[in-house]
């Protein structure tokens, strides 16, 4: 059975793309000598089967191997047809933890550092008409503190709010044809109060770019401008105004077009921001009811058997009484997102920074760019109402938090992202931030009520 056969990416989604999820031939290599034994060439096969896009550790991979696993080989194969062949092929690989080595037909097409956000390699020298071979390999070690682990159990048991590891792919692996001249990129930047979509896009090859937006079918406005590759902008003046608001994801269809090459994705008209000691959606203060989703399944682990499932964690929160989520130490796919904004249901997008010694400087290294590469996956997701790069750091041991760490994430955050407020480090110690919030689990109402009141006086705004 194929899992996971739906688009991943609804947000930036072409018709013509290959689902390679399914049954994948599969090898553990903890020597790590895999790549000697040249297990990357045509012809050599694998040991075993897995089930992608679920993590090996998984009842639903057909392996579920609960021990560490430092390297695991991965190989199919697939076809190209000439006319596939005639433009772009490009590889999409979900997630991946932690470090991916991709060959495609027996060569190295491109490595990928970040287990928990897309990455994409232009496979076009490398294919060809007819059968095609592609194998990935992907190296993991829980235990090393400059890897980021999220919730994943250091130890060989599941203890105290760490559980069962994920090892390399957990997210769905594609492949998309583009024409020679598309679009890379785009970013939206929606104007609530005056019903305008600003786009930003990122183009490669001459033509003109057209953006047409769509509400419930009917034209919402259109613009287009030229271009000759590069960054490009333009603007949407839309004739009907329908706000997204929590419980109402009032979504616009956007439809863009360069050349030959056309992209489905959509929109929410919302504008987030702080007003002194309130958080403001579209101009109203909005106090949100979170519920903390840590996106485990019992048995897909971090990856849900079904879009159906995704779809559920988020009604059964609203059923619950809550109108959003703090996404936490996890990365979540972006199908999830997508029904997020489709539900009008409010999340804060967070790193997975546990397992990451903060109090090492160079630890900046394996952070910053996965956390840019996901703040610039989820940009366009007006279900995402706020950043948070780190959960609950402090002193540890005898070794002090390094501050400087913090605060430049703190930083690049609001260069890449200067729309959404940015929690820099929650729970207990703020170096610096927009929100000084506190995690206080005090069940007397009274007590709590007193510790409020306490930062109130002190002049700091709790969230």
């Amino acid at each position: 059975m194929i899992y996971r056969t739906e688009h991943p990416t609804p947000q930036f989604c072409r018709e013509n793309f290959i689902n390679l999820n399914g049954e994948w031939q599969f090898e553990i290599d903890n020597s790590k000598s895999g790549a000697e034994r040249v297990l990357f060439k045509n012809g050599a096969s694998l040991s075993g089967r897995i089930n992608v896009p679920f993590c090996p550790q998984s009842k639903l991979s057909g392996v579920e191997h609960k021990d560490f696993m430092y390297c695991v080989w991965y190989k199919r194969d697939f076809g190209i047809t000439p006319e596939q062949k005639s433009g772009r092929s490009v590889l999409h690989i979900g997630a991946a933890d932690y470090e991916a080595h991709v060959y495609v037909n027996g060569s190295l097409a491109g490595t990928h550092r970040g287990g928990y956000v897309p990455f994409a390699l232009d496979v076009s020298k490398y294919v060809k008409q007819g059968n095609n071979t592609l194998t990935v390999a992907v190296y993991d070690n829980e235990r090393n503190p400059m890897i980021p682990r999220g919730k994943q159990s250091e130890e060989y048991y599941s203890h105290g709010c760490d559980y069962t590891r994920t090892t390399g792919i957990w997210q769905t692996v594609y492949l998309e044809f583009t024409p020679k001249t598309y679009i890379e990129s785009a970013k939206y930047y929606p104007d609530a109060e005056s019903a305008v979509l600003n786009i930003t896009a990122k183009l490669c090859g001459a033509g003109a770019l057209t953006a047409k937006a769509y509400y419930e079918g009917r034209e919402a406005g259109s613009a287009t401008t030229e271009s000759f590759g590069g960054a490009a902008s333009l603007s949407i003046r839309l004739n009907e105004k329908h706000l997204w608001e929590p419980g109402a994801g009032r979504l616009y269809d956007l439809v863009l077009t360069y050349g030959e090459d056309e992209v489905k994705s959509y929109f929410g008209l919302r504008n987030v921001c702080l007003s002194g000691n309130k958080f403001l959606l579209n101009g109203k203060s909005v106090f949100q009811r979170l519920i903390l989703d840590q996106g485990f399944y019992p048995d897909g682990i971090y990856t849900a058997p079904s879009d159906e499932a995704l779809l559920g964690d988020v009604l059964l929160s609203k059923a619950a009484g809550f109108n959003g989520a703090r996404l936490h130490q996890k990365i979540f796919e972006p199908r999830f997102l997508y029904h997020c904004d489709r539900e009008g249901y409010m999340v804060w997008g967070e790193y997975p920074s546990w397992g990451l010694d903060h109090s090492n400087p160079g630890a900046v290294y394996p952070m910053l760019f996965e956390w840019a590469e996901e703040i610039g996956r989820d940009f366009n997701h007006p279900s995402i109402i706020g950043w948070c790069p780190f959960n609950e750091t402090s002193d540890i041991g005898h070794k002090k938090q390094h501050d400087d760490l913090i605060r430049m994430v703190y930083r690049q955050t609001k260069a890449l992202d200067p729309t959404r407020p940015c929690i820099d480090t929650s729970g207990y110690i703020h170096v610096e931030t927009d929100i000084f919030d506190i995690h206080d689990y005090t069940g007397d109402t009274e007590v709590f009520e007193d510790k409020i009141e306490r930062f109130d006086e002190a002049g700091v705004g709790i969230l």
